[in-house]
């Protein structure tokens, strides 16, 4: 009988690492063990070696455990309610893969929207339009909200919130100690008009970000522990875990976890605590699953079934010492080549299981950086740096296979530039840099051991974001630019929108472009993707635009503050709404705006500030689109723009 050679030098080594004992089968996956810190001692010594190697101040650490963090909110038991009206079409968070879903500032299921703004849980019943109401403004008590997830009749709130503490330990004089926390609150939303606070749950750190699927939520927070003293006893350093807290377990703050169980992911860089939790917004009382580990963490992607995240690693050398000063005085160590750490995790179900970890050369530039298809991994990097008169950067594409080995790589690309956008397609990538003009790559990533460059494009400008419209056409938002006068480089414009045709990938071309203002129009949709709303169905396109113009008789003079072209004067704030057709291009359709006349943006001068009336957020339902601000919801017919509703939030 005859046996597969492949198999069967895969299954030997799969049985080698299990009698090795740091692996296991797990859903079909080789799962890593992890190795663990032995004591508090180990990991407060590797957090101050970590330290010494970047730098030369001494940090220590308090010996006690103190929080000006008030108690959570008793739990609340739900109230009945349903709701079995039928709802129209309606758009959903932009985010990057299908089926995993992002946490965002405003969510609507098709019959209410759910938004956060100061430091409230608001929800209007927003259609019909016409009889569209606030239901309720929910205070979010010990937070400041950031971002929100909705299933079914429930919402959960992701949130920070810190406070600090004048301590008197063993150092021997009092300091100022500050703790910051991320806090989830979930509600139940049965009545919206009186939603019910079920389960609030803190954890010592910053949120970096979540993802949904089904009915689990994934989250990462990192914590930089803010030690002062490193005491010579096991339990002096107890205090260098993370503090946690669940309202359905206690009301008293405890270590997330006991030192023994502390994940450690090598090479070690002891820089931080990275939490990689779970928990199910079906069951609000189940445990939530909790990895921690001593890591980074500055970015994640996540598809339906792995997460990744990817931690940003430096190389710090000291120089050689060159005069007796140096002998003297300790010098700073000198930063070197980076490389971006990825470690990935599978998800199934709320279970969080570490698979291994790839390493890239260079950094990345977002989520968008990073991608799966057909079980391989995709990153894009930038390596060195960009300067004015020249740099020494590069850009590169690395494939990694299902046993996070590298298959294939692309370097070299567009030298002396940076990464401004990526986005993976399938069997295709397509990657914008820029210094002086937008070159768009287009990558075959087909074969995963050989990727390649079919095409490229060269305009003025360059786009944040890439967006698919199907797939042989792109939607590009970024800047114009204009040559310096001096230098190679290029000073940036206003806001710039193109359509790529890139249906012959050897000659990609730019089918349609639109530029609106001048130099000072921003939007949040050039550093939030889930500001960009677009639906081919309806060819509707929809960003919040700060709009800057100059006078035609002053667009070519220099700014007074250097020899930089001149910025414009903010006019407007709001909505632009367009048709966005592959046979017409952009046609504006008309603008929304929430600030009642221009009196703002006279008094505002060069910084705008909005005052709460800046839209953030569109969505359509049905036939009305909404825009939202921190003060307010207007809902607008979508045939017309005309005005139907208009909702305070404040």
């Amino acid at each position: 009988m005859s046996f597969n050679k492949n198999v069967f030098i895969f299954v030997a080594l799969i049985g080698i690492l299990l009698i090795a004992g740091c692996t296991k089968i797990k859903g079909g996956k080789a799962v890593v063990e992890l190795p663990k810190f032995s004591s508090c001692n180990e990991i407060a010594n590797a957090f101050k070696s970590a330290s010494s190697s970047y730098d030369y101040g001494i940090m220590y650490e308090s010996t006690s455990i103190k929080s000006s963090i008030s108690s959570p909110m008793p739990m609340a038991a739900p109230t009945s309610g349903s709701d079995s009206a039928s709802k129209p079409s309606y758009s959903t968070t932009n985010v990057q893969v299908q089926g995993v879903d992002e946490a965002d500032i405003v969510k609507t299921d098709g019959k209410y929207i759910y938004t956060i703004s100061n430091g409230k849980l608001h929800i209007a019943e927003a259609y019909p339009a016409d009889t569209a109401k606030v239901l309720s403004s929910t205070k979010l008590t010990n937070m400041s909200p950031n971002e929100i997830f909705i299933d079914g009749n429930k919402v959960l709130v992701f949130g920070t919130q810190g406070g600090g503490y004048y301590d008197f330990s063993e150092v021997g004089y009092p300091y100022y100690n500050y703790k910051s926390f991320t806090n989830i609150q979930i509600f139940d939303v049965t009545d919206r008009a009186n939603p019910k606070l079920e389960r609030s749950i803190d954890f010592e750190g910053s949120y970096v970000s979540s993802r949904m699927i089904n009915s689990t939520v994934y989250f990462v927070i990192n914590d930089q522990p803010n030690y002062y003293y490193y005491g010579p006893k096991e339990k002096d350093n107890e205090t260098i875990v993370p503090l946690y807290r669940d309202s359905a377990v206690s009301k008293e703050l405890s270590p997330v976890a006991k030192c023994g169980d502390i994940g450690r992911l090598e090479p070690l860089d002891a820089r931080s605590f990275v939490i990689v939790g779970s928990l199910s917004m079906k069951d609000v009382n189940a445990d939530i699953t909790k990895e921690v580990i001593v890591a980074s963490g500055e970015n994640i992607y996540a598809s339906q079934n792995n997460l990744y995240l990817a931690e940003l690693k430096y190389d710090y050398v000291y120089p050689e010492a060159t005069t007796p000063v140096d002998v003297i005085l300790p010098r700073r160590p000198v930063r070197s080549a980076e490389e971006t750490v990825i470690h990935k995790f599978a998800l199934d179900n709320g279970e969080i299981s570490y698979l291994g970890k790839m390493e890239a050369p260079g950094s990345i530039l977002n989520q968008f950086s990073m991608d799966e298809h057909k079980e391989h991994f995709r990153i894009a990097t930038t390596k060195g740096h960009v300067a004015r008169g020249g740099g020494d950067s590069t850009n590169n594409v690395y494939i990694f296979d299902d046993q996070l080995k590298m298959s294939g790589k692309l370097e070299d690309l567009a030298p002396g530039e940076k990464i401004y956008s990526v986005r993976f397609m399938g069997d295709k990538g397509y990657l914008v840099t820029f210094k002086k003009v937008d070159p768009l790559f287009v990558i075959d990533l087909s074969n995963p051991k050989n990727p390649k460059v079919l095409g490229k494009l060269k305009i003025p400008g360059y786009s944040d974001y890439l967006h698919p419209i199907d797939e042989n056409h792109i939607i590009g938002i970024g800047k114009e630019t204009v040559e310096a006068e001096e230098g190679d480089f290029a000073w940036y414009q206003g806001i710039k929108m193109a359509v790529f045709d890139v249906s012959d990938v050897e000659n990609p071309k730019e089918m349609y472009k639109t530029v609106i203002g001048d130099r000072g129009t921003e939007s949040y949709a050039l550093q939030d993707h889930k500001a960009f709303l677009y639906d081919k169905s309806k060819n509707l396109l929809v960003i919040p635009v700060l709009l800057a113009e100059i006078p035609s008789e002053e667009k070519f003079n220099r700014d007074k503050r250097g020899s930089s072209p001149k910025y414009g004067d903010y006019v407007f704030q709001g909505a632009y709404v367009y048709d966005l057709t592959l046979e017409n291009g952009f046609q504006l359709r008309g603008t929304i705006t929430h600030v009642d006349g221009n009196e703002s943006f006279k008094k505002s001068g060069y910084y705008y500030r909005g005052y709460g009336d800046e839209v953030k957020r569109s969505l359509y339902i049905g036939d009305y689109l909404y825009t939202i601000s921190d003060n307010k919801i207007l809902a607008n017919a979508l045939s017309d723009l005309a005005l139907v509703k208009e909702l305070k939030l404040n």
